[in-house]
């Protein structure tokens, strides 16, 4: 078969005459949903019930009601996956031209990925970056579970999602990913030309096709080092405007704040009692709590959660805030912020009561951290 051929259908455009049209707010925002630890503990232990597949990967995607079939998603950019391993399974070699974020929800094991083995628990974080083939093991004596956030869905409504199943002897990884950027080789001997004074540039072909490598590398963040410093912010006090998290920071991402240079992921501790104020930001936000129970309200409506919820908590560009009842609570919380930023539609209002700012183009926001300890 002849996968570079493709047959089309011969198509028109058409016109659509939108002259002295009012701007206005066509979004079709999505519903908050919670799906509660039963369902995520049922759907465990039903696909730890099936046979092993033949390339060892048991996985459901989380999917929203209002997602279309083309881009299965839990928010319009962001696709959860639950994923299960039996002691003593691995999945086979698989790599795509997507970025994850990878959470341990259950058991322990290693992932094969970018030449490297990273052993995780219970709680543990890690990045997966683009087209790197990976393999996951389960090398406990429990079942592992696993969620993974990825930006699928973006791509499918792009329609460039290019997924592949690799043999157990490929390598898999691109043969010029770990060049330096300030290898001579990679260096285009065409230059850059100025045009007028405010900066801009013109671009060779030689560059266009030939750009400087940034070395995207799989990080990991262990939840027992995490939590130690994450511990540490309960001595904010109640009278503190912010909220108490840390992002996992990867230093590729630059000034776009991300794990990959579509998400970030933060880790949060939210002490009994504490109502966060409202807020909105351009970014989806998804919510999973592995330890206590609170409420969210969303757009005015109230939503319950407890441990083991995952929660689509903010839909963009809705007021939401969050609160805890009578435990401590921490959370883990992934946002499509980074690509936000680097598109310049990261709109973040984060306190109603003032403008909303561009965030990563202005000037953004201030907590009162330092008069807040108690």
């Amino acid at each position: 078969m002849n996968t570079l051929r493709k047959s089309f259908d011969s198509q028109r455009a058409a016109f659509a005459d939108v002259s002295g049209a009012s701007a206005t707010d066509n979004n079709q925002y999505w519903a908050p949903v919670v799906i509660t630890k039963a369902e995520i503990d049922a759907e465990i232990e039903r696909l730890a019930s099936l046979p092993a597949p033949g390339n060892g990967r048991r996985e459901s995607l989380i999917v929203h009601p209002m997602a279309p079939a083309s881009a299965p998603g839990l928010a319009p950019g962001i696709q959860v996956k639950l994923s299960v391993l039996k002691p003593g399974e691995e999945t086979a070699p698989f790599r795509h031209n997507a970025t994850e974020v990878n959470f341990n929800i259950a058991g322990e094991g290693e992932v094969a990925i970018d030449g490297r083995t990273i052993r995780h628990d219970r709680y543990d974080v890690w990045n997966h970056p683009s087209f790197m083939r990976y393999v996951h093991r389960n090398t406990g004596r429990t079942l592992q579970a696993r969620l993974t956030y990825t930006n699928v869905p973006l791509l499918q409504n792009l329609n460039v999602y290019l997924p592949e199943d690799l043999a157990a002897d490929e390598i898999g990884a691109t043969p010029s990913a770990h060049i330096e950027a300030s290898d001579p080789a990679r260096k285009s001997p065409f230059g850059m030309l100025p045009i007028g004074d405010e900066g801009g540039m013109l671009m060779p072909y030689e560059t266009l096709i030939n750009p400087t490598p940034a070395v995207s590398r799989a990080l990991h963040f262990p939840w027992r080092v995490v939590k130690a410093e994450l511990d540490k912010l309960v001595a904010l006090g109640k009278s503190y405007v912010g909220r108490r998290l840390y992002m996992m920071y990867n230093p590729l991402t630059t000034r776009f704040n991300g794990i990959t240079p579509n998400f970030f992921a933060t880790m949060t501790i939210r002490p009994a009692g504490i109502v966060d104020r409202p807020h909105r930001h351009v970014s989806a936000a998804i919510n999973y709590y592995f330890k206590g129970r609170g409420y969210s309200i969303v757009a005015g409506n109230r939503y319950e959660w407890a441990e083991g919820d995952l929660m689509l908590s903010a839909p963009g560009w809705t007021v939401h805030n969050h609160a805890s009842y009578d435990e401590q609570v921490y959370e883990l919380t992934v946002q499509d912020q980074p690509l936000n930023i680097y598109m310049e539609s990261l709109l973040w209002q984060e306190d109603m009561k003032h403008p909303a700012q561009l965030l990563g183009s202005n000037a953004g926001f201030e907590t009162n951290r330092a008069t807040a300890t108690a």
